[in-house]
Parts: structure tokens; sequence; C-alpha cells
């Protein structure tokens, strides 16, 4: 910090100290003026000449009052011109009425220093020495005068050279201590402003952070929380602060199993919906040594899974790959051998029918070879935001393209919002997310949906005899997210094989490899999103994609 920008008035506020001493002069001036009109002190105010000090003492008040009028009217913040303008207006009063009662013995001049160690508050130094040079002139030259021309002894003399070193080291000394006044108060406003920032700092951190958080009283009320909590929770209230944790029976549980086994509870936690979601909930007292304070931390599951998708990923990239390149060696030998074999025109029927056989199969494990190969070569993700109105139709008109029967295929769009037991106005605030933005590696997510697609049309036109499929589009109310449902009109599948649908090499089929939704889950899961069976409420088979919001950290 330099000189100058401790000399300035920095951290004071010059309007406020002016008016507070603008009160003391116009206090003085009265009470000198009442104490000489009622002969308070006869030998002392105005002894020499009383004339003068009346006009002076009236002249002084006056000025005093109208500048405290005006100060009460008009803020303003005045100059160091002005400043030092009021002050000397003080010098040269003071002095005047010192002059008319005696000269400094009479010890009004005293009330100088007053003056002087305002100045040293409020002037720069150079101006505050310079007001107390003046002040030193002035009372040496009145002591002088009394020496010289009326001829009095030397002790004006003496008490006015005291009087000046005085007013010297009263300007040194309240400079001094302004200074370090100023230099505390600047320090201290800088650890305010530094405290202020980190305080903000971590209410955004805290607000913007992904992992829910909430911080619980000694009567389990919620004290704190931010909105990653909210969503978690799945609450429609904007605020839950106040709220006894009670209000949410299967945390309030969870907080009660691990109060009675800290080290011996579940973590999990199960979000009920048209699409459960599953948290993550950890418990900690907010100080070691205090128990009546509890930080609940909730933590979304996908994004758990996600880091740990990618890890056996590549364990299982590297794995795959070397397996698939093994087996498709020899399967290839045998492929090759079966068509050379079936080109031989002695062959009787029941031989050719096995040679399909073979052919047949080696066509099937060829395509898990190549599952597992897109498996273990698929790229790291990279989400960008989705406007879902306008990329689905875009999708559907090249899944069309791609396909020899495009022009036979009814892939039906509808946009809907899935609704749940909150109130209709809470329904029109999460309407609000109204560009149905979602988050998803696009090459992924196309992929994914075509193997739904392809299924739910094989599966449509056995039963129907139609190629027909109907594409949802809409917000999952009870989530806040927005959601893909693509619906088909076929059998759909039975309660027992819907628990190991996603599972690999699971199939329901003789010709299918089993990985096909084993991959829609792993490209889901890797980008934060959930894939699901359901029905719907007219029994048909759907499968359900809750997608992650485009602001959700990746």
């Amino acid at each position: 910090m330099s000189q100058a920008q401790l000399a300035s008035p920095q951290g004071y506020n010059p309007y406020d100290l002016l008016r507070v001493y603008t009160y003391y002069r116009t206090l003085l001036g009265s009470v000198l003026l009442l104490m000489f009109q009622i002969e308070f002190a006869p030998q002392v105010l105005g002894h020499d000449n009383p004339r003068l000090f009346f006009y002076c003492s009236i002249g002084y008040t006056a000025i005093n009052f109208i500048t405290l009028v005006v100060m009460w009217r008009v803020k303003y913040a005045p100059s160091q011109t002005k400043l030092f303008g009021s002050l000397l207006i003080d010098v040269v009063a003071i002095s005047l009425l010192m002059h008319a009662s005696g000269g400094a013995t009479s010890a009004l001049g005293y009330l100088l220093l007053i003056a002087i160690a305002a100045g040293g508050i409020m002037l720069r130094e150079r101006i505050s020495l310079f007001l107390a040079a003046i002040t030193t002139i002035v009372v040496i030259g009145e002591g002088a005068y009394r020496f010289v021309i009326l001829t009095q002894d030397s002790k004006a003399v003496f008490t006015s050279g005291i009087l000046s070193a005085l007013a010297f080291l009263t300007a040194l000394l309240f400079q001094h201590l302004t200074k370090k006044v100023r230099l505390s108060y600047a320090e201290a406003e800088a650890q305010a402003k530094q405290a202020a920032h980190l305080q903000k700092l971590a209410q955004l951190i805290v607000e913007r952070m992904r992992t829910g958080i909430l911080v619980l009283n000694d009567q389990l009320t919620i004290e704190l929380h931010n909105h990653a909590a909210l969503k978690l929770l799945g609450t429609n209230s904007d605020s839950i602060e106040n709220l006894s944790l009670s209000e949410f029976p299967e945390l309030y549980k969870k907080h009660q199993s691990w109060q009675r086994h800290s080290n011996d509870h579940s973590p999990f936690l199960k979000i009920d919906g048209d699409t459960p979601n599953e948290i993550k909930v950890n418990f900690a007292y907010l100080e070691p040594d205090k128990t009546n304070e509890v930080l609940i931390f909730l933590e979304d599951v996908r994004s758990l899974n996600q880091q740990a998708q990618q890890l056996k990923l590549a364990s299982l990239g590297r794995l795959t790959a070397s397996i698939a390149h093994e087996i498709r060696n020899p399967l290839g030998a045998i492929s090759h051998a079966s068509q050379l074999l079936g080109e031989s025109p002695q062959l009787p029927q029941s031989e050719l029918r096995l040679l399909d056989i073979i052919n047949n199969h080696s066509r099937r494990v060829n395509q898990i070879i190549e599952n597992i190969l897109q498996l273990s070569r698929r790229r790291p993700t990279q989400t960008l935001p989705i406007n879902l109105r306008e990329w689905i139709p875009a999708f559907i008109r090249d899944y069309k393209a791609g396909k020899s029967n495009g022009q036979q295929l009814e892939i039906a769009l509808l946009e809907k919002n899935l609704r749940d037991s909150r109130s209709e106005s809470h329904n029109r605030n999460i309407l609000k997310v109204g560009a149905l933005e979602a988050k998803f590696d696009t090459s992924q997510l196309g992929q994914v949906l075509s193997n739904l697609c392809d299924n739910g049309l094989r599966y449509s036109t056995k039963k129907t005899g139609r190629p027909d499929l109907r594409l949802e589009i809409g917000v999952d109310i009870g989530h806040y997210q927005p959601y893909i449902r693509v619906i088909d009109y076929g059998p759909g599948i039975s309660d027992d094989n819907a628990k190991h649908l996603f599972e690999p090499f699971f199939t329901t089929e003789n010709t299918g490899s089993g990985l096909g939704l084993y991959i829609c889950k792993e490209l889901c899961e890797a980008n934060q999103a959930i894939i699901s069976y359901t029905r719907t409420s007219q029994g048909e088979s759907c499968f359900h994609l809750q997608l992650a919001h485009p602001e959700k950290a990746s």
C-alpha cells in the first residue's frame, strides 16, 4: 500500500466526519456566545475587546449553523479544499476570540488544537501540516504583537511558543494515529471482502454441486440444502428448509438405521416413480465432537456407475478383443469350408440342411463377435445437448432411409409429459423445460434407438403383420428429466424374462445373440441415462430411456 493511499481518507466518509465536527463547532460558538452574554467569566471572555469577541462569536456561530443546515439538506462529499477552508475559518475565528480575551494566556487558544486534530484526521498529510503552520504563524504573531506593540511581558510570547509547538505535535500525532486507523480499517475491509467473496464462492459451489447436501439440527429439522438435493429427492417445493426429515420417510429410515448402526446401514435409497431412481446416501456429523448436527450427502448412482462403467469397459475391451480375434479365425475357416462344401452338386438334401445349420450358426457367432468388438472398441462418450424435437424426426428419416423396406415402416412420433400425483401448478412449473433438451452422445443414442426400433418393428410385424412403431418424447415430471419411449405392438415380454432382459447373452430367440439390449444398457449408463422395460397403460410393450438433463455435469 503506497503512502498516498495511506494518507487518503480511504475507509472514512468525509461527509460524516465533517457533519460531526460541524455539530461541535456550532455548539462551541453557541456556548461561548452564551457565556459572554451572561458574563460567566468576564475576566477571560472578551476582556481586552468585548465588541470584537461579541461580533466574532455571533459570526462564527451563524456560519456554523448555516453550514449545518446546508449539510442536512444537501448531502455531498466535501473536497480537500472545502475541508481546509472550513478548518481555516475555525483557526481565524478562534484566534480572534483568543486575541479579544487576552491572547494565548487566556487558554482559549487551546481550542485551536481541536481544529488541528480534526485537520490531522480529515486532511491529507501536507495540507494538515500547512494548516498547523498557519496556526503557528497566527499564534506567534499575536504573541509578538502583544510583546512589541502593547509592551506586555514575555509571558505572552512564551505561551504562544508552547501553543505553536503543541499545534505541530497535535497535527503529527493525529496524522500518525489516523494512518494507523485507516490501515487497520483497510485491512479489515479487505478481509471482510475476502470473507464475503469466499462465502459467496462456497455458496455457489454448494448450490451448483451435483451432490445433494442436507444439514439437520438436533431436532432433525432441515436447516440447509442445495438445489441438487431437491432434484434427487424429487420434491415439488422450491425449498425444504425448516421441514422435518420425517417428511421423507425412506430417508428418515436410513438416518435412524445409521444412528443405530453407523457402519451397518445400506447406503442406497430408491426414489419411486415411473422410472425409479437410486441414490447413494452418506451421513456424517457436521463437527466430529458434536452429534447435534448431521450432514447428509445424496449422490446419483448413475454418475458413479458411469465412472465404474468406463473402468469396466476398458478392461473388458482388451479381454474381449483378443478372444474375439482368436474365435474369428477358426470361424472364418469353418464358414468358408461350409460354403465350398455346399457348392458340390452331389450332396443329398439332408446334408444340405446340415450345411444350412452350419452357415446360420456361423453367421450368429460372427454377429456375436461383431457385437463384442463393437463394445470393446467403443470410443469415450462425447455428450452434447440435444434438442429432441429436432433430433428425433431427423433420426426417423435417416433410419427409414437406411432400411430396404423403409417406405413400408410406420414410425409415429408423439410428445407428452409423464405426470405424477403432484399438483397441476407444480406440473406447469416443470413444463418450463420447453426446449426438450437432453444430454447424450448423438452417435451412441442413434445406435441405441436403432437397436430398439429393430426389435420393436420385428415383434410388431410378428403379431400384427405390420411394421408399426411409436416413439414418444417428453419430460418425466417426477424426475425433472427428458425421456424417450420406444413402443411396439408385439406380445411383450413376460415378467420372468424382463428381470434378465439387459443381461449379456440373454435372449428369447434362437437366432439372437443376447448382446443387443446389453449394449444399449452399457451405452445408456455411459451417458448417465437409464433404460428400463415397462408397459404402457394400454398394455403395450415399451422401452423407456430416461435421459440426463442438459445441465447435468459429465
